[in-house]
């Protein structure tokens, strides 16, 4: 299993600490730096300065990753292209991750206008365009969403990016067996990783790939800090936002996204309590600390930094890249992320793996 370490935007770092930790991250073993992106700073761009920032210490530097972009910002030739521009200038140390965003949710689609598309049906389209694309082939594809027809990317060599899809449904892991190079995962308890490898192999099974072919990546968020109960609240607020949704869910709503994949796991009716505290007017700070402890315990990890190492190493089994999701107790400081990344290192990961 692969170990990486992921830094994201609500640590608060500006970009001179982002490349001290990237040559951190190489330091203390690491294998790979990851992103998410939203519609902040450009995440290719912060994945070559990570990258750059890394070649410091190890020769080659560390492989970077995006895990996810959302795909209603790009076109699929531009994905191939930044992505395809991105493997090139780091000589193949890139992994692309795509996923849905919240195109499947109405308010969302309205904001960019977008129409009432399967989101499904458009990860298809944009995995078979991109794929076809870094591979160097010449892509004719008419789909339901998105076509392309009589174009190849003008990168020579084909730079051959690695595609990751975002999933957590059981048809979207399917999708993701069967054209995805992998799968990002988010929010899983061990068990769920493992339900998500089979569906993956289901994927696998139908477009002849052998079993395991395609690589199962996640974000596992660790908050540490000598009080517990501030590490519990940070870790909650990182969390609420995902589990919850930003207003109370319809039914139907709580059918899709991450809603559905936190139901999935068991926790209806915590989540159901918590929405009739949203209903009645309750703040955020007052949900965070009410938000069940044994949420955050099946999917995460709070508390004192000499625990983080094997409850990270209990809640990566079955992954082929288990990456360290910096939550920070102090958001802004350089200490509260290394805190995590030392507490987490490869070395004392390692200790606790089967």
């Amino acid at each position: 299993m692969d170990i990486g370490v992921g830094l994201d935007p609500t640590l608060g770092l500006d970009l001179e600490q982002q490349f001290e930790l990237s040559r951190e991250s190489a330091r203390l073993g690491f294998q790979s730096i990851w992103t998410p992106e939203g519609t902040g700073e450009d995440s290719y761009h912060i994945c070559l300065m990570r990258w750059k920032a890394s070649c410091d210490v190890i020769e080659g530097g560390l492989e970077t990753g995006i895990a996810v972009s959302p795909v209603m910002w790009r076109t699929p030739m531009a994905f191939a292209m930044t992505g395809g521009t991105v493997s090139k200038m780091t000589n193949g140390k890139f992994i692309m991750g795509i996923g849905t965003g919240g195109a499947y949710r109405p308010d969302v689609r309205k904001s960019i206008n977008m129409p009432n598309v399967s989101a499904l049906g458009m990860m298809r389209d944009y995995l078979e365009i991109i794929t076809q694309l870094v591979r160097g082939e010449k892509v004719n594809y008419e789909g339901s969403v998105e076509t392309l027809l009589d174009s190849r990317l003008g990168i020579r060599p084909s730079p051959k990016t690695p595609v990751y899809l975002g999933a957590l449904g059981p048809k979207m892991l399917e999708l993701a067996g069967e054209l995805a190079d992998g799968a990002s995962l988010n929010w899983c308890a061990p068990d769920q990783i493992a339900w998500s490898r089979k569906k993956i192999e289901i994927g696998e099974n139908k477009s002849g790939r052998q079993k395991g072919s395609v690589k199962v990546a996640e974000y596992i968020r660790i908050c540490v800090d000598e009080d517990e109960e501030k590490a519990r609240v940070a870790l909650a607020k990182a969390t609420m936002n995902y589990a919850l949704g930003s207003v109370v869910p319809t039914d139907r709503e709580r059918t899709f996204g991450y809603r559905a994949h936190f139901e999935r796991m068991g926790f209806t009716s915590e989540l159901a309590a918590l929405d009739e505290m949203r209903k009645k007017g309750a703040s955020n700070d007052e949900i965070a600390d009410v938000f069940p402890e044994n949420i955050l315990r099946s999917v995460a990890y709070f508390g004192k930094a000499e625990n983080a190492a094997s409850e990270f190493a209990r809640l990566s089994e079955g992954l082929d890249n288990a990456i360290v999701r910096v939550v920070s107790s102090r958001p802004g400081t350089v200490e509260g992320t290394l805190d995590v990344m030392n507490a987490c290192s490869p070395v004392e990961v390692r200790k606790h793996l089967k």
